[in-house]
C-alpha cells in the first residue's frame, strides 16, 4: 500500500487570505484581487479595463488559488496583518485608516483629512501595500 505524505506546506502560517481574496474578487472588475496578491501591472490593467470587460474577471475566479499561493511564498508574515489592511485599504482607504492600522499616523491624518490625498495616495497604495506590509513585517 503507497504511503501518503502530507504536503509539509500545508500547515504553514499563510501571509495571504484565500477567503479574502474571493472577497475581494466580487469587486474584481476594479483590481482589487489582484492588488491584494502583488499584481499591480495586472491590477492597474483591470481598474481601467473593468477586468478586461469582465472576461478576466471571470477567469481570475480560477486563479486565485494559484496567485494565493504566490503570495504567501512572497511576503513576509508579522505585526501588521495583510488581509486587515487590505479590506481597511478598499473599504474605507479615503480616511487613512489604513495608515493607521500600520502605526503611520502623520499620513493617515493626512489622508484623513485630504480624501487619501485626493484619491492619488489611494491608488498609490493599491499598487504598493504589500510591499509597504512587507519592509513593515521584515524590520
Amino acid at each position: 500500500m503507497p504511503t501518503v505524505i502530507a504536503n509539509p506546506d500545508a500547515n504553514a502560517p499563510k501571509s495571504h487570505s484565500l477567503i479574502i481574496g474571493y472577497a475581494l474578487w466580487i469587486f474584481g472588475f476594479m483590481g482589487a484581487h489582484r492588488f491584494y496578491y502583488g499584481r499591480q501591472l495586472s491590477g492597474i490593467l483591470w481598474f481601467f479595463t473593468l477586468g478586461l470587460l469582465f472576461i478576466g474577471w471571470i477567469v481570475d475566479l480560477f486563479l486565485i488559488p494559484g496567485m494565493d499561493r504566490d503570495a504567501d511564498q512572497r511576503y513576509k508574515l508579522g505585526s501588521v496583518n495583510y488581509s486587515v489592511a487590505w479590506l481597511l485599504l478598499t473599504f474605507v482607504g479615503i480616511f487613512g485608516i489604513h495608515r493607521f492600522y500600520q502605526g503611520k499616523w502623520i499620513t493617515g491624518l493626512l489622508y484623513l483629512f485630504t480624501g487619501g490625498l485626493f484619491l492619488i495616495g489611494v491608488l498609490y497604495d493599491f499598487c504598493t501595500l504589500n510591499e509597504q506590509i512587507d519592509t513593515r513585517n521584515r524590520s
